[in-house]
């Protein structure tokens, strides 16, 4: 097929195709790494007897994309800076661009090194030595006046024993071989440290050393720096939930008068068939919760362990108090992805479906992992008694704090703190049961919702126990920690 083809292909391609009118002879895309349907197609093909590592740019802005990943490379490797070298290159006016660069084999992102690694509230020393390298190539690429516009782990590539800088799109020119100004490098560093989680800035001093051992033309004010990462997180944030409703490369999602159903789009397969049978799945697996408003079960699936949640409709009388506004399944989905994207530990959104008649919601579901853990009732039992010596280890409940203080730096206030809606799991606390959950703009709404929060989870336990005395002396009692 030829680049306009191509265009037409969507998603998912058959693989592997032979695109023909690309560097000559043509070349057979293999597989894809990354895919913007009729717009970008990014992976390992083989051209001339040689894999390399293949840009296709289609659509009404291939011209202006193909020019720019073109002019990025180009900078790139005009300053000096390890990149993958660039094979071969051009475009067929009214159809699309193409850029063949070397394939480096083997070759992981350090984002991909960075999941790898266990998370911590504290930077562990291989998380501070992985970001350390980041930011002493970060620093090169700014002391040769140069920048990244959305500069992360993603883009950087290890490949033996080197890091490469991969993405010439995203790369601009303030004055090529001399270094960017303070506001430039405030800006990108802010870009780099939104994406990582927010434990992290608590350590800013201590990072930024790597990235000024290398480029020492600027003092970075932290107050500045940290000023700017929380602009970039809350834009971040922002454009993140705007997608967790639309089709995407994120998300699968049909929307219509009859109904609206959500997948992660890399569960779609798996999920569909479970979705299409939910009330199935529920009344054959393991009974969670069987409440009026509410079902919940526990459902296998092959190897895994899956939540559906029923969201039933009571009656006519709650059906018109629900049936015109978003479902609970359709605010638990989108506070679910709101936690996961913060870094704050919940039950992984997979799937969602709101039942409809002509737009107006019936029923409606929600799929999540399984979190196997105790909740922190159980958790705590032993340590319950008013007469009680001991209390529960330190490091859950250091958790405890880590947990408290990112719903108040985040100013979310869960509504229903009770001891249930708490599980242990992988060394955190995970929240559960999201239906009441909200993100508050201001400290003024924030702070009453989030000293009921405070005092639902303190009612979990008897006054008059050394656990209530402690928790309550531990955990913050009203504000925001920062700012927001």
């Amino acid at each position: 097929m030829n680049l306009s083809q191509l265009q037409l292909q969507g998603r998912t391609p058959s693989l592997p195709v032979m695109v023909e009118g690309v560097a000559g002879s043509g070349i057979q895309l293999q597989s894809l790494l990354r895919v913007l349907p009729g717009q970008r197609y990014v992976g390992k093909a083989l051209w001339a007897e040689q894999a390399v590592l293949a840009k296709i740019l289609v659509g009404n802005n291939a011209e202006r994309h193909y020019q720019r990943e073109l002019e990025g490379a180009r900078l790139l490797a005009a300053q000096g800076l390890l990149t993958p070298k660039l094979l071969e290159y051009g475009s067929q006016p009214g159809q699309g661009g193409w850029l063949l660069f070397e394939f480096l084999e083997g070759a992981a992102s350090l984002a991909d090194a960075w999941r790898e690694l266990p998370p911590q509230s504290v930077l562990s020393e291989a998380q501070s030595a992985l970001l350390g390298e980041a930011l002493a190539v970060i620093a090169l690429m700014h002391s040769r006046g140069l920048w990244q516009d959305d500069l992360h782990l993603d883009n950087l590539m290890r490949h033996a024993g080197q890091l490469y800088l991969v993405d010439g799109g995203g790369v601009c020119a303030q004055a090529p071989s001399t270094p960017l100004s303070r506001d430039k490098v405030i800006a990108n560093l802010a870009v780099f440290f939104a994406q990582l989680p927010a434990s992290v800035d608590a350590q800013l001093e201590e990072l930024l050393v790597s990235y000024l051992l290398v480029n020492a033309e600027h003092a970075l004010p932290l107050e500045a720096l940290q000023k700017e990462i929380n602009k970039v997180r809350r834009w971040r944030l922002s454009d993140f939930l705007k997608k967790v409703g639309r089709d995407c490369s994120l998300f699968s999602v049909q929307r219509g008068a009859s109904v609206l159903r959500i997948f992660k789009r890399d569960e779609q397969a798996q999920l569909e068939p479970l979705l299409a049978r939910a009330d199935e799945a529920i009344d054959a697996g393991k009974a969670l919760k069987l409440g009026g408003s509410s079902t919940v079960a526990e459902v296998q699936l092959g190897e895994r362990r899956l939540v559906v949640k029923r969201y039933n409709i009571k009656d006519l009388v709650h059906w018109l108090k629900r049936c015109w506004r978003p479902s609970r399944a359709w605010h638990s989905w989108c506070e679910g992805n709101r936690l996961a994207f913060l870094g704050i530990a919940t039950p992984q959104p997979l799937a969602m479906l709101e039942l409809r008649s002509f737009w107006l919601r019936r029923r409606a579901y929600l799929i999540t992992e399984h979190v196997a853990g105790e909740d922190i009732i159980c958790r705590f039992k032993p340590y319950a008694a008013s007469d009680s010596q001991t209390m529960p280890a330190e490091s859950e409940l250091e958790a405890l704090d880590e947990l408290f203080a990112a719903l108040k730096r985040e100013r979310i206030s869960h509504g229903d703190l009770k001891g249930t809606n708490l599980l242990w799991q992988d060394n955190r606390w995970a929240l559960i049961d999201l239906d009441a959950m909200q993100q508050h703009a201001s400290e003024r709404s924030f702070a009453p919702a989030f000293a009921r929060d405070r005092a639902r989870f303190l009612r979990n336990w008897p006054t008059s126990s050394g656990l209530y005395q402690l928790l309550d002396q531990r955990l913050p009692k009203s504000g925001v920690a920062g700012e927001g």
